[in-house]
């Protein structure tokens, strides 16, 4: 078996298929077998035992080699499905993951970047795995993949999309109060649609008017409510212009909640916390500068 002429799917399916096919064989016999012994051998019919062998040797013999075979077969199956999931095909299109709670955010090699996993079809995707906070979990149920994605540890996961759809990706370990949230989609295109998908200018651009948007994608509001309700960050709801108190080196510090400081929170969470709040807030290094804008004037709004 050649690893390299399969897809992850190819991979997976038929290993799980070959096991929970002998797994249902065996339980059919063993239960057969002893049904039928119970009946044969039942006490209203042989009331006690006449049989005086000791052993068997064919039947012990069989009984070690047949399940012998077996679980190398599954051995040998496993272990060729595994280096296909490890071997990444050579011509396969690069783009980085980045998880963080309770988001997504997918880069591509020319800098564009997406909350969702836009591939082409029919050619295999890389996808380098990078947390920003904690550990999550990279699942895509219909490709058969799920990798850890673990603070400073490198990781990939590759797959390839047979046909266009949309596909779900999950965070698969618990990551905290909005892990049931930390959900997008693989898009897979035909492939001239995802060339003049990657090559084209972003949607939305940052600016004042798609600040709520920019918020949802990054997974602000995962952490920071818009109605005035606790969070695990403090809600927007009337926070510009207000007066906090945060905590500086350990110390407490009154300030005003205007663009400096909010723009600094966002670059540096860590280095004003707000009084009863965790500092789990990650550092979030790929907004760019007008990002950073539009989601201040966003939280400006919110009142």
């Amino acid at each position: 078996m050649n690893p390299a002429l399969l897809t992850t799917t190819d991979a997976v399916d038929p290993v799980f298929k070959f096991i929970f096919g002998a797994c249902i064989l065996l339980l059919g016999g063993i239960t057969a077998t002893v049904l039928w012994f119970a009946f044969r051998y039942r006490r209203s019919r042989a009331p006690e035992p006449t049989s005086q062998v000791a052993d068997n040797i064919w039947l012990e013999t069989i009984w070690i080699v047949l399940p012998s075979i077996l679980v190398m077969a599954m051995f040998w199956y496993g272990w060729a499905g595994y280096l296909t999931l490890r071997e990444v095909p050579k011509n396969a299109l690069p783009v980085t993951a980045t998880a963080r709670m309770w988001s997504w955010n997918f880069t591509y090699a020319n800098g564009r970047t997406s909350p969702k996993l836009v591939v082409p079809v029919g050619k295999p995707v890389v996808v380098d795995l990078v947390s920003s906070d904690i550990l999550h979990g990279f699942f895509l149920p219909a490709f058969r993949v799920k990798r850890d994605v673990v603070p400073g540890m490198k990781n990939h996961a590759w797959f390839v999309a047979d046909k266009a759809g949309s596909y779900d990706l999950f965070c698969s370990q618990y990551c905290g109060k909005g892990h049931s949230a930390m959900i997008t989609t693989v898009e897979a295109l035909p492939e001239a649609e995802f060339i003049a998908w990657l090559v084209q200018p972003e949607e939305g651009q940052p600016t004042k008017h798609d600040g709520a948007k920019l918020a949802k994608e990054k997974g602000c509001l995962a952490c920071h409510s818009l109605d005035g309700s606790r969070a695990v960050g403090p809600t927007f709801k009337g926070l510009y212009g207000k007066k906090q108190t945060v905590l500086q080196d350990g110390k407490p510090l009154t300030v005003m909640v205007n663009d400096a400081y909010l723009r600094e929170s966002i670059r540096f969470p860590n280095a004003k916390l707000v009084e009863g709040f965790q500092p789990i807030m990650p550092t979030v290094s790929d907004l760019k500068d007008d990002e950073i804008e539009a989601l201040v004037d966003f939280i400006e709004e919110v009142k």
